[in-house]
């Protein structure tokens, strides 16, 4: 993800990946893994994208880990978990490119089964 100058991004957070490489890959292959275990729905929204998980064993733990490693490289973005009996959902949030990168960030993850 590149910088944008702060007029365009509202005077938030630059719109920017904070890992390295080698941290995108593994943080990337990381969320594909999880995806192929219970990811059951994907959709873009108007400020974001939303993920439901099927509740498994780790699902929510592991969502929770690769959320708080986002939360640390991707302090532009709004990340929530709520965690329920038939699904564990998360909802990211951003305004300006932000929501493009979001769109963007999680485009190739398959559903679970796919």
């Amino acid at each position: 993800m590149s910088r944008e100058p702060a007029g365009q991004n509202g005077g938030a957070a630059p719109v920017a990946c904070g890992l390295n490489r080698a941290g995108l890959a593994a943080q990337s292959a990381r969320w594909q893994r999880l995806a192929a275990r219970g990811l059951t729905d994907q959709a873009d929204t108007s400020d974001g994208v939303r993920l439901a998980f099927q509740p498994g064993p780790g699902v929510e733990a592991d969502l929770r880990e690769l959320v708080a490693t986002e939360q640390e490289c991707c302090p532009w973005a709004e990340w929530t978990v709520a965690a329920g009996n038939q699904q564990v959902v998360l909802s990211v949030r951003a305004t300006g490119a932000g929501t493009e990168a979001l769109h963007h960030m999680f485009a190739g993850l398959r559903p679970a089964g796919a």
